[in-house]
C-alpha cells in the first residue's frame, strides 16, 4: 500500500530505516500513526493546492507587491519539518512527491474546466460587468490559466526546494546527534526557501516576463526577505507542532 512503509509483522521490531534518529517514529506499522501521517499529508497537499490557486493574486504590504501565496506555502515547510522530524526523512520525502502528484492533477482539472463552453446562465450579480457567460468565462480564465512558464518553474522549484529542505533538515540532525531543533529548522528552511525563491521566479521574470538581470534581482529579494521572516518566525510552531504529533502518538502507544 502507498503509505506501508513497514514489513515487519505482529510482534517483531520494524526494520531500521537507516537513519538511527532517536525520537522518530518506532511503530511504523500502528494504525493510529498511518491516520496521523495521512492528516499531515493532507494538510501539506491542501496547503501547496492553495498556494497554486491563490498565489496569482498580487497585493501591497511595506508598498511592495507581494503574492498571496505567501501564506500558505511557507506552512507547507513546517508541515515538512514536523513530517521530518516525527516521521524520518523518507516518509517526509514521500509526502513531498504526493504533493507534487497531487499538483500536477489539480492543474490537470483546471485545464479541463477552462476549457468548458460557458453557459448563457453562468452570470454574478457581485460585481458589475459580468452578466454574461463570456465575461464570466473570461475571468475564469484570468484567475486559473497559469503559464507554461509558471507551471514549470513553479514544479521545479518545489520539488528541488522541498527535497532540499527534507535533506538540510536531516543533515542538521546529524551534525548535532538530535538536539537543537531550532538550529535544523532555521538551517533547513531558509536555505530551501532560497531555493525556491530564485527557481520559480528565474523562470516567471526572465522567461515570461523577459525583465532584465538586475530588476529580476532585486524582486527576487524583496521577496525571499519576506519569506525568510515568515520562516524564522514559525520555530516556535515547529516546536507545538512536533510537540502535539509526539504527544498524540504517544498516548495511542504508536511512539517510543
Amino acid at each position: 500500500m502507498l503509505f506501508n512503509m513497514s514489513s515487519a509483522s505482529e510482534g517483531t521490531a520494524p526494520q531500521s530505516t537507516g537513519e538511527n534518529l532517536e525520537g522518530t517514529l518506532h511503530h511504523l506499522e500502528s494504525p493510529f500513526a498511518e491516520r496521523v501521517y495521512l492528516v499531515l499529508v493532507a494538510t501539506f497537499v491542501t496547503l501547496l493546492v492553495l498556494t497554486n490557486i491563490i498565489g496569482q493574486k498580487l497585493f501591497y504590504l511595506f508598498d511592495q507587491t507581494l503574492t498571496a501565496g505567501l501564506i500558505t506555502y511557507p506552512l507547507t515547510f513546517l508541515v515538512t519539518d514536523i513530517v521530518s522530524e516525527v516521521y524520518g526523512k523518507r516518509r517526509a520525502d514521500r509526502m513531498v512527491w504526493i504533493g507534487f502528484g497531487m499538483t500536477l492533477l489539480m492543474l490537470l482539472v483546471v485545464q479541463i474546466s477552462i476549457s468548458l463552453s460557458a453557459s448563457s446562465a453562468w452570470t454574478s450579480t457581485l460585481v458589475e460587468g459580468y452578466e454574461t457567460g463570456e465575461a464570466m468565462q473570461g475571468a475564469w480564465v484570468v484567475v486559473f490559466d497559469v503559464g507554461r512558464w509558471l507551471v514549470a518553474g513553479s514544479m521545479c522549484a518545489y520539488l528541488v526546494a522541498q527535497l532540499c529542505d527534507n535533506f538540510m533538515f536531516h543533515f542538521w540532525r546529524r551534525v548535532t546527534n538530535g538536539k537543537h531543533l531550532w538550529l535544523r529548522n532555521n538551517g533547513s528552511t531558509p536555505v530551501s526557501q532560497l531555493l525556491d525563491t530564485f527557481i520559480v521566479n528565474s523562470f516567471l521574470f526572465y522567461g515570461a516576463f523577459k525583465w532584465d538581470l538586475v530588476q529580476g534581482l532585486e524582486v527576487m529579494a524583496i521577496i525571499y526577505l519576506f519569506k525568510l521572516a515568515i520562516a524564522l518566525l514559525d520555530t516556535p510552531f515547529c516546536y507545538l507542532g512536533i510537540w502535539f504529533v509526539r504527544r498524540l502518538l504517544r498516548a495511542r502507544g504508536a511512539f517510543g
